[in-house]
Order: C-alpha cells, then sequence, then structure tokens
C-alpha cells in the first residue's frame, strides 16, 4: 500500500488542497508579478511624464517673463531654472532627471547613446514621447524621454546670433550649433531614469504583501474546510468503524449512530443503523431457535451430537454428556470418532458420503461400540443425517443405547 492510500482521509484533504492551493498560488504569483510589472512600469511612466511636463512648463514660463534678469543673475537662465527645479522635485527620490539636447550649451546636457537616438527621432517627426526599459552597464534602467519645443520666447537666446543677449553672445560665440532654432523645432528634451531594481523592490513589496494575503486566506478556507470534512464526513464514518469494531469485540449489534445530514454520509449512517437492526433481530431469532433445538435435545431420550466432517463435537446434549463421560465444555471440541470402537470406519463413511454425495452411513442405523472416558463400553444404534450451515457440511448422530455400560 502506498503512503498516500495509508493516510487518513483528512490527511489526505488536507494534502490535495494544499497541492491545488500552492499551483494556484504560484499561479497566481507570477500573473500577479506580471501585472504589478506593468502597472509599475505605466505609474513609472505617468510619475516621469508629470515631472517632465512641469520642468517643460517651468521653463517655457521662465522664457516668456525673463527679460535681463540673467544678464546679471545667470541662475535665472530658464535652462538653469528649468535644471535646479528638477534637481528639487527629485531631490530624495529614485527618479533621475536632467535636460538634454543634440545641440547642448552645457556639457551636462550632452546625450547619452540611448537618448541621442530618441532625440534623432524627435527631431525627424517621431514619437511625442517615448519610454521602455534598456540595459546600461550592466544594470536595467527604465527611460523616459518628453521632447521640448521651441516657443517664440526661446528664440531670444536661441534665435540669431546678433539678437541674442550680450551675455549669450560672450559665452557661446557665433556658429555654436545652440543657435537658429526656430519655433516648433525640437530642441531637446526631458530624460527620467529610474534604476529598475529600485521599480523590482516595489513589486517586491506588493507581491509579498499580495502572498501574506492569499495565503492568509488560504489557511483560513483549508482550516474551515478541515472543520467541515472532519463534522460531515470523517466523525460519522469514524463512528460507523467504531461501532463496527465494537460488534466484533462484543458480538452486539445494538449501536445506533445519529443521523446529521440527509446526502450520502447520511445514507451510509441509515444503511448501517438498518443493518445492525436487521443482524439483531436475526441474532435473537437465531438465538431463539438454538435455544429451542436444544431444549428440544435436552428432552430427547438418546444422546444426540452435531459434529463436523473430522468429528469436531459442536452440539451436544446431556445424554451425550453422560455416553462419553465428559461435561460439554470438555466434550465440545472432541473428536467423536475417539469414542466410537470403529470410528475409523464412520469417518471413512463421512468423507464417501462428500465424496460421492450419498451412500457411507448416512441416511441408515448403524450398530456401534461406544467407550466413555473412563474406558467403559455401550452398544449403540447410530442414525446419521447431514445437514449444512454456511455452506459447511454438519452431521447430526442419534445415538441410542441398547445395553447398559460395562468395563471393556
Amino acid at each position: 500500500m502506498s503512503w498516500f492510500g495509508s493516510m487518513k482521509i483528512n490527511g489526505k484533504f488536507s494534502l490535495i488542497l494544499t497541492v491545488f492551493f500552492a499551483i494556484l498560488l504560484a499561479t497566481n504569483a507570477v500573473d500577479d508579478y506580471l501585472r504589478q510589472q506593468g502597472l509599475v512600469l505605466r505609474d513609472a511612466a505617468d510619475n516621469a511624464r508629470i515631472l517632465a511636463r512641469q520642468i517643460i512648463q517651468a521653463r517655457d514660463y521662465m522664457s516668456s517673463v525673463v527679460r535681463n534678469e540673467p544678464e546679471t543673475n545667470y541662475n535665472l537662465v530658464p535652462q538653469v531654472v528649468a535644471t535646479q527645479i528638477a534637481k528639487r522635485i527629485t531631490e530624495g527620490s529614485k527618479f533621475y532627471v536632467r535636460q538634454v539636447s543634440l545641440r547642448y550649451r552645457n556639457p551636462d546636457n550632452r546625450p547619452d547613446p540611448f537618448e541621442t537616438k530618441e532625440l534623432e527621432s524627435f527631431a525627424h517627426g517621431g514619437a511625442k514621447e517615448t519610454y521602455g526599459v534598456v540595459n546600461e552597464g550592466g544594470r536595467r534602467m527604465f527611460r523616459y524621454m518628453l521632447p521640448m519645443e521651441a516657443q517664440q520666447s526661446c528664440l531670444r537666446c536661441h534665435g540669431r546670433y546678433e539678437d541674442a543677449p550680450r551675455f549669450v553672445q560672450v559665452r557661446f560665440p557665433k556658429g555654436h550649433p545652440s543657435y537658429n532654432y526656430r519655433v516648433g523645432e525640437v530642441i531637446g528634451a526631458v530624460s527620467v531614469s529610474i534604476p529598475m531594481a529600485d521599480l523590482y523592490r516595489q513589486i517586491g513589496v506588493n507581491l509579498k504583501r499580495d502572498l501574506a494575503y492569499i495565503s492568509g486566506l488560504f489557511l483560513l478556507i483549508l482550516l474551515v474546510m478541515s472543520a467541515l470534512i472532519h463534522r460531515f464526513i470523517i466523525d460519522p464514518v469514524r463512528s460507523v468503524a467504531a461501532s463496527i469494531t465494537r460488534v466484533a469485540a462484543t458480538g452486539s449489534f445494538s449501536d445506533r449512530i445519529p443521523k446529521r445530514s440527509g446526502d450520502e454520509i447520511g445514507e451510509l449512517v441509515d444503511a448501517f443503523n438498518e443493518l445492525m437492526a436487521e443482524l439483531d433481530r436475526k441474532t435473537k431469532q437465531r438465538t431463539e431457535s438454538e435455544d429451542r433445538y436444544q431444549n428440544v435435545l435436552e428432552m430427547a431420550q438418546s444422546a444426540i451430537v452435531t459434529f463436523l466432517a473430522d468429528g469436531k463435537l459442536v452440539i451436544t446434549n446431556q445424554k451425550a454428556e453422560r455416553l462419553f463421560g465428559l461435561p460439554k465444555g470438555e466434550l465440545l471440541g472432541a473428536s467423536i470418532y475417539n469414542f466410537i470402537e470403529d470410528g475409523e470406519t464412520v469417518q471413512a463413511a463421512v468423507a464417501e458420503f462428500l465424496r460421492r454425495g450419498s451412500g457411507g452411513m448416512v441416511g441408515t442405523a448403524t450398530l456401534h461400540r461406544v467407550h466413555d472416558i473412563r474406558g467403559e463400553v455401550a452398544e449403540v444404534e447410530m442414525a446419521l443425517s447431514m445437514s449444512k450451515s454456511d455452506d459447511n457440511p454438519l452431521f447430526t448422530a442419534i445415538l441410542r443405547e441398547l445395553s447398559g455400560k460395562r468395563s471393556g
């Protein structure tokens, strides 16, 4: 028998339910991870888009209101203001934000390969924004870029060299690529970078929370289901098993199990109770019949015994006890062939009857010499008949004494 087959029902149920929920949990974890990944990426893109738009709007606003102030305070240059705003907004966060351009003035705004490719795409009328996950130096990074277009106010510093403020002309001589922009032309982009490890960390937190919730729910379901299985299946089945054990030990069929449900378990309980009632009725009938038979035996004037084919005595009366000189307790189980002088002949006749189905002294009266436990001998006339009990042949012998006992 396999280890699973030897387990208790509750153990089997718990194991099956645990395996089922483990598979369900693993499937849900993979699905939840992919879903969380998509949500985190979309959330990162939304946040990056908001940051980028805020920076562009701050830059455009400064370009529209600032006039000669940057000549005395370089920190009021719109691009510088936008850069500082970006630093303050993202300080302490996982976002890294900067402005980049193919025709940069500040070396810090020089684009990397990814940004260069996207800026070229923007310049040729490509997408209005772009984002995705890329590998950089062995790390996976989330990248987002939103293009910046030149407004009319931007041309004051980025239009013709001759129209630029003096402090701009001093820093960037004529012919610098940052001049000669046109309204609507892409002049750069806001670039946002986030290490995927930071995003994955959030995915892990969300996934652990979801798995903890699902595991708790599973444990609750398992406990409730286990309690229900115990109450409505295991306990009734155990009651049936315990009753059968008591019946086997005591031979009493008086046990009854209370019915708790109308399902298959309830039907099993009903069937068991009906079986016990029927066995109890038949047992009482058999006992009454045996009592009547025993009374008839005791009233008989001759010794009457019933024995198996091997001679083992199973029923006797008082006359037989006196004939063989033994009380019933010692006589039952003894072999009748040992008390008949020609016992071997009688045994052979019984065997012949079993083999042929007829003859062999059965149905006839024969004379024999019988001796008791003390060796005293009596002549008897034996009438032998055969019956069956549970398909086992039983032989009944009526032994009528022809003469009193005498010493052998």
